[in-house]
Order: structure tokens, then sequence, then C-alpha cells
């Protein structure tokens, strides 16, 4: 007995045709996931650049980098020594960087040497506190203090400083509640 498997035999031109369109299939599947993968990659590191840029744009949080700077020196001469008066002129502060400040928006906190804390009013505010700024600038006609101007700190009412002292200075922006310069040891003599 013999078998015949000739019916078995497949058909050549059919299955080459298949192959080839599984061929072509899976050549144009390949570059749409290679056109979805750039896609992602390009998303996440757009994300990635974004966040980073964002952290290098925030304000700085350590307290290391100031876009402000005073220094402060003794109001001299004999008539600005410091007695147990409550007028006395104490120390001269100069603005030697930043942007123009509005009084409007600027708080003086003086700390002395005895740990007294004292709060000074600005130009042409409001009397009541302990001491006053006096612009002594280039322009005291306008409301702001520029880099070069100084500010003249006098006892309005409270005697500060009977004799000699040292104090801190601390200057606040109030707008944004920063703290943009603290001065410290200087010299009321």
């Amino acid at each position: 007995m013999s078998m015949v498997v000739g019916g078995l035999t497949p058909k050549r031109g059919k299955e080459d045709k298949n192959m080839k369109n599984e061929n072509r299939n899976e050549e144009a599947v390949s570059p749409v996931i290679a056109t979805i993968l750039m896609v992602a990659i390009t998303v996440v590191l757009a994300g990635v650049l974004y966040v980073w840029a964002s952290s290098l744009a925030e304000g700085n949080t350590d307290g290391d980098l100031s876009l402000y700077a005073f220094t402060g020196a003794d109001a001299e001469g004999a008539a600005n020594v410091p007695s147990t008066a409550t007028n006395d002129t104490l120390i001269k502060l100069t603005m030697t960087q930043g942007s123009d400040l509005n009084w409007a928006y600027m708080s003086v906190k003086l700390t002395t040497n005895a740990g007294d804390i004292y709060f000074c009013s600005s130009p042409n505010a409001a009397e009541g506190a302990a001491c006053e700024l006096v612009d002594n600038g280039r322009d005291t006609t306008d409301a702001t203090m520029s880099v070069g101007d100084v500010v003249t700190i006098v006892e309005s009412g409270t005697d500060i400083c009977s004799s000699s002292c040292t104090m801190d200075v601390e200057i606040t922006n109030t707008r944004t509640d920063e703290v943009i310069d603290r001065t410290a040891g200087v010299a009321a003599e």
C-alpha cells in the first residue's frame, strides 16, 4: 500500500506572497515604533530640562546670593558721639549694590551689642519708631534708595546707645518679606 502525499504539498506562490506581506508589515511597524520612541524620549527630556531650568530660575534659598549690599560706618564727628540723649546720630549706611529700593518697602532693624532690638522708620514715614533714617543720598526728593545713596540712622525719642556701641543692621524688603542685607558689627562711637 502506498500513500501519495502529493495533495499535502504547499503551494509555493501563496506562501511566498503571504511572507512578503508579513515582511512589509514588519518593515512598516519598525519605523512607527521608532518614531513613537523618539517622541517619548523628546517629551521626557523636555520635562527634565524644564524642571532643571525652573530650579535655576527660582530665588536663592540658602541666603548666599545677595542682590543688595550695604556698608555701615560710624556717623563720625564730635557731635555724633552717642550719649544718654534720645536724638543721637548713630551710623551711616551706604547702598553699594542693587536695584532701586522704594522706601515704602524697606524695613530697618537694629540689634545692639546688648541684644536690644529696634526698628527704624523710613524717611517721610510716620513718627513712632525708635530710630529714623535720614536720607543723605544724591537725590533726596525721590522715594527710593539707589546705589551710592547714604542714610543716617538717628535716634528718635529712644536712647539706643548711651555710649560707644556696635550694632547689627538688618534690611528687609517688606513687599517680598525678604532680608536683603545684614551688616554686622557697625560701630557707633
